[in-house]
């Protein structure tokens, strides 16, 4: 094997071409064994959700579920009275399959039915591991699969869809949170109300978040139980799918947040202990459960798994019509100690010996499979070592992934607004952390995702205002602490979806300083839903400064989607200096100037920019933006030549840049 791209483009990794290589390997020979040396493709492989669970025939139902360790399954529902019946036994095939066919009378759209399943020394009800469709009963809290087969299945209207890339804008988002009232939200309700509101801010993507059916709301749809099954407590499919063809329609994406990090432990709901064997789908002895999560792990190397979970994958694009995964925990995957304890300081850590080559293997594939299914579908990996490749091409020896969240960077925001007064707040280190990425893997920059909203952490705007926010947000009745809220909020957005080389991502409502934490129904909270909802009247009401942030936001986003392949552009540092607090830098024909100082305004600051006039085309103290309006941004600026610099072909832009602000200039012919 020829020495890989990976490695050609970062000599530090040479090192360790021999595991590279490896890992490379494993994948060929592994993608070699499942599609039987190419007789098949990988996507005809990941068909399994056409052949188990339960199907409606030309004249009646079959019916298949893997369970080597069965000795006898029954299927019981609402059709025989959840009794175990011989004409409702599945017969065993080979390879641990079992099946059933019915009549087209012996069960109707709608039934609820479970397995009974039988092994030695003991027996349980199962949901059926490829379920599509599960749903809770309101009073005894049981889940059921459910026959789903309706008459008249729902008519996609927008049949080819391509995401727009250009820059790639995410609104990550939960259905069941983002309405107004206090309950759980619906999948009509958000393609009515929530939708429209998502295209006017800008964005051209939505990342959903538990679609996977959960047993338990307040995992956030992280502990999933049935991996085929959109929850019903949101809708139905056709619900779902009518999301989604209505997003399509308004030009916008619909990734999914997939969990194939882990599973939940339930055993009646969820694959814990399928036919009596606790390692059916998941690692044998210490591996299988997640010490940090209480959840099960994935045995990657086992085959069927690996069919189990790429048919997953294929199973969401092609029945659903989504536009790709953000990855869960893929840190987790990598690495034996998933992650946990590990400092990551340098490129050993990466190929010590401690990771997973068959979860690496296991994501490889995914990303092949995804990208064979529909060749313009988007992948993210949500992954925090670093490990180098992860958003690499599959054929440089990289792990497929399109695009990697850059974790740093809202740690880094949290960080700085947690432990630094505003005068050690450096503009050269706030660029290294926003510019800090391998040249070639493409990232998510965002500010703040769903993680820090969470109980127990603050997002960025109730760290900056806290308690204020309850009394001073009122237009007229904004105080010291709300001004510089407001301000620095649009400062650190700014500065993060400006210097983005992939896409951006902001967490619904946060785009305008949404206040509060999210806390999901809990025996704690006395099952309330009041803080596991979206206040979408804050911005609504032109009364309070909610709108200003909302506002600019979309003004911002406005601006980045006004330069072709904006992500793809170099960022250029112009000028950095930490005691002034000024940061500047260029991208095509706009400049950035950013003025990080609490207190001090500076006149005529001067800037070397290759010659020509320069208009502003956003500025963060524009009173539009609930700013102070201290500069008159109709004026043009005139580039000043210095014979000092004619060689370089640069002239001096000079500015006034009043305190805590941030301006965007775009060079004009």
């Amino acid at each position: 094997m020829e020495t890989l791209n990976l490695i050609k483009n970062d000599p530090w990794l040479e090192p360790f071409e021999d595991a590279i290589k490896g890992r490379h390997q494993h994948v060929l020979d592994k993608e070699a064994e499942l599609t039987n040396k190419g007789k098949q493709t990988l996507s005809d492989f990941a068909s399994g959700y056409l052949y188990f669970g339960l199907h409606r025939t030309a004249d009646g139902w079959i019916f298949r579920e893997w369970a080597p360790n069965a000795t006898e399954i029954f299927i019981v529902g609402t059709f025989n009275e959840w009794k175990e019946l011989k004409k409702y036994s599945l017969k065993r095939k080979d390879y641990g399959v079992w099946e059933i066919k019915l009549p087209a009378d012996a069960m109707r759209h709608g039934d609820l039915y479970k397995l009974i399943v039988h092994w030695e020394g003991g027996c349980g009800e199962r949901i059926p591991a490829w379920a599509t469709r599960v749903v809770q009963d309101e009073q005894t809290k049981i889940f059921s699969a459910q026959v789903w087969s309706p008459e008249k299945p729902y008519k996609v209207k927008k049949r080819t869809f391509k995401p727009n890339t250009d820059p790639l804008l995410i609104y990550e988002c939960h259905i069941g949170m983002a309405q107004q009232e206090d309950k759980v939200g619906t999948y009509n309700e958000f393609r009515e109300k929530t939708l429209p509101r998502i295209a006017k801010a800008g964005y051209n993507c939505i990342q959903i978040m538990a679609i996977q059916e959960h047993p338990y709301y307040g995992s956030f749809g992280y502990h999933v139980s049935s991996f085929f099954a959109a929850s019903s407590r949101f809708g139905t499919p056709e619900e779902l799918k009518e999301l989604i063809d209505t997003a399509h329609g308004l030009g916008i994406a619909v990734i999914m947040d997939i969990v194939h990090s882990h599973a939940v432990k339930n055993e009646v709901e969820g694959l814990g202990n399928f036919a009596g064997d606790p390692n059916q789908y998941f690692y044998p002895g210490a591996r299988r459960e997640h010490p940090a999560w209480d959840s099960l792990c994935f045995d990657y190397g086992k085959n069927e798994v690996i069919h189990f979970l790429l048919s997953n994958c294929k199973y969401w694009l092609e029945e659903y019509g989504f536009d790709g995964f953000r990855f869960d925990g893929v840190t987790s995957m990598l690495y034996y100690s998933h992650g946990l304890g590990e400092a990551f300081c340098n490129y050993g850590d990466y190929f010590n010996g401690h990771q997973d080559d068959n979860a690496i293997c296991y994501l490889t594939l995914a990303n092949k499979l995804i990208h064979e299914v529909n060749s313009k579908a988007i992948t993210i990996a949500e992954e925090v070592s670093g490990m180098p490749g992860l958003a690499a091409k599959v054929e440089d020896g990289g792990y497929g992934f399109d695009y990697r969240m850059a974790m740093n960077i809202p740690d880094y925001w949290i960080k700085t607004i947690k432990e630094k007064i505003d005068e050690d707040w450096k503009p050269s280190s706030m660029f290294w952390e926003v510019t800090n990425r391998r040249k070639d893997e493409k990232t998510i920059s965002y500010a703040e995702s769903h993680d820090q909203a969470l109980v127990g952490d603050k997002t960025i705007i109730f760290r900056l205002i806290d308690a204020d926010m309850y009394w001073h947000m009122q237009k007229g009745d904004e105080n010291y602490t709300v001004n510089r809220g407001i301000a620095l909020h649009k400062m650190i957005r700014l500065l993060t979806s400006s210097t983005i080389n992939g896409g951006y991502l902001n967490f619904m409502g946060n785009e305008f300083g949404h206040p509060e934490w999210i806390d999901f129904p809990r025996e704690g909270n006395g099952w309330s839903c009041k803080y596991a909802r979206r206040q979408w009247d804050l911005v609504d009401n032109k009364n309070l400064t909610y709108h200003y942030m909302a506002d600019f936001d979309a003004d911002m986003l406005k601006t980045i989607k006004s330069v072709k392949a904006f992500q793809a552009t170099p960022v250029q540092e112009i000028w950095h200096n930490d005691g002034d607090q000024v940061l500047a830098y260029m991208r095509k024909d706009y400049v950035f100037v950013f003025n990080f100082n609490p207190k001090q305004s500076f006149t005529d600051y001067g800037f070397l920019v290759s010659p020509g006039t320069y208009e502003v085309v956003l500025n963060t103290d524009n009173p539009a933006y609930g700013g102070n309006g201290l500069t008159d941004d109709t004026v043009k600026h005139f580039t000043i030549a210095d014979p000092l610099y004619e060689k370089e072909k640069k002239e001096w832009l000079k500015l006034y840049i009043p305190a805590r602000t941030a301006v965007v200039l775009k060079k004009t012919k």
